[in-house]
């Protein structure tokens, strides 16, 4: 898995374990998530630095575009290069749709100095030039994509598509299965425990499309629009995203951008997440588990059996 995973010692420790009632303790590896950051440039301007688990790095900055409104479509994503910075080289490798670009499923540093976390990213031509305020360089958190937004004004981006309009319907029954299929999935957090996921599922067929796993959610869910933007599906009509955590208002806004009808977490949403999701025209879920879910927003596009 290259860096995708780590191994620590740690010692484990179980009270009243031992002989006798005593408490034990034992050291054992352990597999980490790997967390590292990742600087994303556009045309060689520094746009964002986050935090994120090595590995699809392509799509997350394709996803990150879109969620920022800078790109729409999967044409305008032209290339990407991993670069270790000033004086060192770069790895293009080839990416769906027949994009050039790269992926980030390597170990450790090359020989020349790339630990590839840094990305630069090429857009197509008639791409505006980036807004200078646009640009978030300071180190965000895995747990927050937004904290160095100003206000929540500045997040409000428009999409460029109206979800409102989507006719998109799914069944309560076939909704209720997907957390179990997202963590059927899950296999780096089989082996760590330390990972947030999010999939894409088609809402009338309820086929599983993408899955990803990182250890921030909004990262998660960038992946997962960064595949639909390198295989061309955007708007993502007619899907399901389902989240493993709770539903933030960041990522009921990437679900807007990306033209995602649907979106589902296994936990609690937030008032600010419901607002625009009822705003934006998003069936919003949550507490899906189980036999149950709460439904926020537009609950005409769950089916009811009878």
């Amino acid at each position: 898995m290259g860096r995708i995973t780590a191994r620590r010692p740690v010692t484990r420790v179980t009270i009243g374990g031992g002989e006798g009632g005593t408490d034990a303790a034992r050291r054992r590896p352990d597999a980490l998530a790997v967390e590292e950051p990742l600087e994303i440039r556009v045309r060689g301007t520094s746009l964002a630095v986050t935090m994120r688990t090595p590995g699809h790095d392509v799509e997350l900055a394709a996803g990150f575009l879109v969620s920022e409104g800078v790109i729409s479509r999967g044409d305008q994503f032209r290339s990407a290069i991993h670069c270790g910075g000033p004086g060192t080289g770069g790895l293009t490798g080839g990416m769906p749709g027949g994009m050039p670009g790269a992926t980030a499923s390597f170990a450790g540093s090359s020989a020349d100095g790339n630990t590839y976390n840094v990305l630069d990213v090429t857009l197509a031509s008639d791409v505006p030039p980036l807004d200078p305020d646009l640009a978030r360089n300071f180190y965000t958190t895995s747990s927050c994509g937004l904290c160095g937004k100003a206000s929540i004004d500045a997040v409000r981006t428009v999409s460029s598509y109206d979800i409102a309009l989507d006719q998109a319907r799914v069944p309560a029954a076939m909704l209720s299965g997907f957390p179990d299929e997202l963590r059927r999935q899950q296999d780096v957090f089989d082996k760590t425990g330390g990972l947030h996921a999010a999939a894409l599922f088609d809402a009338a067929t309820g086929e599983a499309l993408v899955v990803r796993e990182d250890v921030g959610r909004h990262n998660a869910v960038d992946k997962v629009v960064g595949w639909a933007v390198l295989n061309h599906r955007l708007p993502l009509a007619g899907t399901v995203l389902q989240v493993s955590g709770r539903a933030s208002f960041e990522l009921v806004q990437k679900a807007v951008m990306a033209g995602i009808p649907i979106l589902a977490a296994v936990s609690a949403p937030s008032s600010l997440a419901v607002e625009l999701a009822e705003d934006s025209g998003l069936t919003l879920v949550g507490f899906l588990r189980g036999a149950s879910m709460n439904v926020y927003t537009h609950p005409d596009r769950i089916l009811l059996a009878g």
